[in-house]
């Protein structure tokens, strides 16, 4: 699969001051998290990507289609669920949605089965008839989504989806993200200031500062990486004698406080032959946990970094 994203050194321009800077990246997820503080551009990102904004110099491409020269094209492949509402209020929940699928291309017909297709998957089923305007906070979320991913756009772009709702709410939308993205045919480019809602999205995470990329990680591969870092607590008389067979399996070790042991696995090494090892030395692993690096860590870090360059 190519890039979902390209960045080829995109700047756009707003009054003469640059607001993005010249941006390179490739972002291939299937979940895509947008992260950065207010004023670092992520909106200006996105509204570049759906088309709202003109590069003032280089491009970006969605799925391969350049957004500069193929803005049709590419506005045919997306979903918008918006941080604002951009409703009509009178009408009915699915009578918009069907109104907006017919906008994005859909026949009359396919469009009405697909808005009631959609409020059902959300969660709205029941409620689809009545007037938006008399929707709550939570259930104007929904159609939100309801209204972005009726058409069967390729591409998913979620703006804030959780602001503003309470905690079961905020559940059950991450859930809606989550089973639309496991599904597999669409991508996703989730924007948010709740480093949470990315981390438990998205595979991948493209964090902006002041118009620059302070940092682009595959969450993935971060969490695989990680699972070669633990820390063992252990019952034992002494370590010593486990700490050396640990080192001749090719690990390193280092003693921490009150009986804990931090290790590194080598390739070929699982867990599974830690506790064979400790059975044999007659040590007993009381827990054992992976390191993590939070999102939240690496969006510190990426911060730091960032103003050690300016």
């Amino acid at each position: 699969m190519g890039p979902v994203i390209e960045l080829d050194g995109l700047e756009v321009r707003f009054g003469g001051r640059s607001v993005l800077n010249k941006l390179h990246a490739s972002l291939t997820g299937r979940a895509i998290g947008l992260l950065g503080p207010n004023g670092a551009g992520k909106s200006t990102l996105l509204n570049t990507l759906l088309g709202f904004h003109k590069p003032f110099s280089g491009t970006a491409r969605l799925l391969g289609l350049d957004v500069r020269t193929q803005a049709r094209e590419v506005r045919a492949l997306i979903g918008y669920m918006p941080e604002n509402d951009a409703f009509i209020a009178s009408m009915s929940g699915v009578r918009f949605v069907r109104m907006m699928a017919e906008l994005a291309g859909l026949p009359p017909q396919q469009a009405l089965e697909r808005a009631h297709e959609s409020f059902f998957y959300v969660g709205l089923g029941e409620v689809r008839y009545r007037p938006l305007g008399s929707y709550s906070l939570g259930m104007k979320q929904s159609a939100k989504l309801a209204t972005a991913i009726a058409h069967g756009p390729r591409i998913l772009f979620l703006d804030e989806p959780t602001n503003g709702l309470d905690p079961p709410q905020r559940a059950r939308m991450i859930r809606l993200i989550q089973e639309i993205r496991d599904r597999g045919d669409l991508s996703l480019i989730l924007s948010s200031h709740l480093l949470r809602d990315v981390e438990e999205c998205c595979d991948q995470v493209l964090i902006l500062k002041g118009g620059n990329i302070a940092a682009h990680c595959n969450l993935e591969e971060e969490r695989r990486a990680n699972r070669r870092f633990l820390e063992l607590e252990t019952r034992s008389e002494s370590n010593g004698c486990f700490l050396e067979a640990l080192e001749k399996l090719g690990c390193h070790t280092a003693r921490g406080a009150q009986g804990r042991i931090k290790v590194i696995l080598p390739e070929g090494i699982e867990v599974q032959r830690l506790y064979a090892v400790a059975a044999e030395q007659n040590v007993q692993i009381r827990r054992l946990s992976h390191k993590r690096d939070s999102l939240e860590d690496i969006f510190l870090k990426a911060m730091e970094a960032a103003d050690g360059r300016l």
